[in-house]
């Protein structure tokens, strides 16, 4: 669909920053909207100047409706990622309720084509081995987070949607992993690093490059693939490898205290009492103390089949590159 007009929602969110940039390096007229006046600083200002603007939100409708206006596809990244209990009730209103509005919108708006990132939460967490594939069935279970759930149900949304006519895929991306703010969503993985925090667990995730992320998105926009999901993910490492090879690229001390299972649940409560004399959101939470502890891989042969040629960038790479991208800008951070 090269030169067709395409809506992006949550354009200034990690992964829809980087989508933008593959949208207008591949040639595309963008619309993006946003719910203030900022653009995401990790991304090149040459870029972001490229993009038209609006103000708007996903809960929204008006403002749904008109940036929709004369689109031709969507991509809707807009989510809101948090493990802390506090921001269930939002994170639940805006990862189902706001997916509702945006399927709605561009059913009535007859929007040719539609990719949702969704995330691999939205397929199940597991606490073995097991390998995860576009096949597994959701199951309710303690490994499944608040996030997951709400990835879950806005998923179902777009099945709803694809059942009423939308031509839509989804793309499934595990942990993702690259340079943005790193005050928020995956990104905080760098920072705890940095701040030599000193847990780690056995467990086990997949992890993808952000870009990777978006060069996925942008090439099955061009595909006639249609009501597929697609898992993206890079490696399958466990976390304290992930913790080590960042630790290493900003030059600091490994974590040294494995978090067992027992010692996660005192761990997590911990931080929940520095956090309330701090006033500062904790470090680790019950629910991140859960994810590390399980053992989840993800398969990617689908997309790679989906899209011929397809590569992902190496984690190593990834860590390398981001690590020195963030200790250049971490004076504004």
């Amino acid at each position: 669909m090269p030169g067709k007009k395409i809506l992006i929602t949550g354009g200034t969110g990690f992964a829809g920053a980087y989508i933008i940039r593959q949208l207008v390096q591949s040639g595309y007229t963008v619309r993006a909207i946003r719910r203030q006046h900022t653009a995401p600083f990790f991304i090149d200002p040459a870029i972001t100047a490229q993009v038209e603007w609006v103000e708007g939100d996903v809960l929204d409708i008006i403002s749904l409706e008109d940036a929709m206006e004369g689109m031709d596809a969507v991509i809707h990244a807009a989510g809101k990622v948090s493990f802390h209990a506090a921001d269930k009730a939002a994170m639940y209103k805006i990862n189902i309720e706001g997916t509702a509005n945006v399927v709605n919108i561009a059913l009535e708006k007859n929007i040719q084509r539609f990719i949702h990132i969704s995330s691999v939460a939205a397929i199940g967490r597991t606490g073995t081995n097991e390998m995860v594939t576009e096949k597994k069935k959701w199951q309710s279970g303690k490994w499944n987070t608040p996030y997951a759930i709400s990835k879950y149900k806005g998923e179902m949304e777009v099945w709803r949607g694809i059942g009423e006519g939308l031509n839509a895929v989804i793309l499934n991306p595990s942990t993702i992993i690259g340079y943005g703010d790193w005050n928020t969503s995956s990104c905080s993985i760098f920072k705890n690093v940095y701040r030599e925090f000193p847990w780690y667990t056995n467990g086990e995730n997949g992890f993808v490059d952000v870009e990777d992320v978006a060069r996925a998105a942008v090439l099955l926009l061009q595909t006639s693939h249609t009501n597929e999901r697609y898992i993206v993910n890079g490696d399958n490492w466990s976390f304290r490898q992930l913790f080590n090879q960042i630790a290493d690229g900003f030059h600091k001390k490994h974590p040294h205290k494995e978090a067992t299972a027992f010692l996660g649940q005192i761990a997590w409560r911990m931080e929940k009492l520095r956090s309330f004399f701090s006033g500062k959101k904790p470090l680790l939470t019950r629910q991140t103390a859960i994810i590390a502890q399980s053992r989840s891989h993800f398969d990617n042969s689908k997309i790679m089949e989906a899209i011929p040629g397809f590569t992902f960038t190496p984690l190593t790479n990834t860590i390398q590159k981001a690590c020195g991208q963030y200790l250049a800008q971490l004076q504004p951070l």
